[in-house]
């Protein structure tokens, strides 16, 4: 009964600080409010956490440490692993506190390796695998940055740059749909063992082009207002002076060549009183008007993308509270240790049960850190986030590879604001969020060796 609380603890603790990960971009955002992003995840998470949590649970409980080394006494292992989820747990609560970010697997693995080493020894330790989890948590922060990063280019290039982007949108955005649905379908269809592969990529293909042609029915009944034509003068052209304008004051903001810092500050003059001229002739909504549009279509995908984040990180992230859980569970079950204990579905359902819950009652501090703090975010620039950190996340759950949710979404984040320059970034918070990931490990394993101790003074 101690380890289910225990268990529950460390999930309430995860859905305080990595759900809010999760929905941070979306209620930063304000696609999303506050209410919404808890109800939207209560489903998600959950359904992730139920039909995907396993693969990642066995890698928690048994990845990490040899459980065979504590064969001879396997109260000792019982109380090593209920030891890491009190320690992960206390950690993860004063992160939340301070709405640090910090890696809830980083916590875990970190509690889980500290006991290992001390109390099972080095050779508990399984390295190879430490290794590889290890090497993930630096890929995916630059996967999905690179894959933030090459969205919100697309989205850049071919809609907030185009003539008239309401348009450009109505067409772009039925391909968004067609990836998010394509991509869930697919890790739900490939876990089931009865599936081909071909057969799997097959119906979610077809379930992903359904989506797309619902959704398209949908964005081309938005209508605008069109634009009204002045002699000698097309929107068109009004809107793309105003364009140029735009990048030839951030080409001025940024030239260190003084050089060629009169010769910009004259064609800005020139086209600024051009722009000016064409502004008096032609009467229409613009152009921010109809970027507002963009946005606004691009809610109802930010809310698709966010989604599809709780469901990633529910498969993958249930398991820092449900593996140690599930081995402490086989043991007292079996008094016996073993490498193969399954996962009962029941307790993935604590374990999801739990995340939504400490979203819920303590996940806005981290929500403001994530939505807030790092960059300003809009609806196309979140959605560009959340769908590069789940198609990572949920590639990983697939691997059964315990990757950092944290690391996702903030090298996500990171890669959207890149995409706008350097100077759209918050340094100084980037700082401090690293600072908090590299202190995590060391932490946490040194508190679950206090931990252990405590529960074998009281129990043994």
């Amino acid at each position: 009964m101690l380890t289910l609380v225990l268990g529950f603890y460390m999930a309430w603790n995860i859905g305080a600080n990595d759900v809010a990960n999760a929905m941070g971009t979306s209620v930063g955002s304000k696609a999303l409010s506050l209410r919404r992003a808890v109800f939207l995840a209560a489903i998600f998470e959950f359904a992730g956490a139920f039909f995907l949590g396993a693969n990642v649970s066995e890698t928690i409980q048994k990845g990490i440490i040899d459980p065979t080394i504590f064969q001879s006494d396997p109260m000792i292992f019982v109380l090593g692993m209920m030891g890491s989820l009190l320690a992960t747990g206390a950690a993860l609560q004063l992160a939340s506190y301070f709405g640090l970010p910090v890696s809830t697997t980083h916590a875990i693995v970190g509690a889980v390796l500290g006991f290992g080493a001390c109390i099972g020894g080095i050779d508990a330790v399984n390295w190879r695998e430490l290794g590889w989890i290890a090497s993930s948590w630096i890929l995916s922060p630059l996967l999905s940055g690179v894959l933030s990063y090459a969205i919100f280019s697309i989205i850049q290039r071919k809609i907030l740059f185009a003539l008239d982007p309401i348009e450009s949108t109505q067409k772009m955005a039925p391909f968004f749909v067609f990836l998010c649905f394509t991509v869930v379908a697919l890790t739900l269809c490939s876990h089931r063992p009865d599936l081909s592969t071909k057969l799997a990529i097959g119906l979610s293909c077809l379930i992903g082009l359904a989506a797309a042609m619902a959704s398209r029915l949908v964005v081309q009944r938005i209508t605008t207002p069109s634009l009204q034509t002045a002699e000698g003068v097309t929107p068109y052209q009004a809107v793309s002076l105003e364009k140029a304008l735009h990048h030839l004051q951030r080409v001025h903001l940024s030239n260190r060549d003084a050089a060629y810092s009169s010769e910009i500050s004259n064609v800005l003059g020139h086209l600024q009183r051009l722009t000016d001229t064409v502004r008096k002739k032609t009467s229409f909504l613009y152009s921010t008007n109809r970027y507002q549009g963009v946005e606004k279509i691009f809610v109802a995908l930010q809310i698709l993308s966010a989604c599809l984040v709780a469901f990633a990180h529910g498969a993958n992230d249930v398991a820092n509270a449900i593996g140690p859980v599930a081995a402490v569970m086989s043991v007292l079950k079996n008094n016996t240790l073993s490498t193969q204990s399954a996962i009962p579905a029941w307790l993935l359902a604590i374990g999801g049960a739990g995340i939504v819950i400490g979203l819920a009652t303590w996940g806005w501090r981290v929500i403001e850190t994530v939505g807030k703090k790092i960059t300003e975010l809009t609806p196309t620039r979140g959605f560009s986030a959340e769908f590069g950190a789940a198609a990572t996340i949920l590639l990983a759950s697939k691997l059964g590879l315990p990757i950092s949710t944290t690391h996702a979404l903030i090298g996500a984040v990171f890669g959207v604001g890149m995409a706008r320059g350097l100077k759209a970034l918050n340094l100084q918070m980037l700082k401090e969020i690293l600072v908090s990931w590299i202190m995590t490990i060391p932490f946490c394993a040194l508190l679950s060796v206090l931990a252990f101790y405590l529960l074998k003074l009281c129990f043994m």
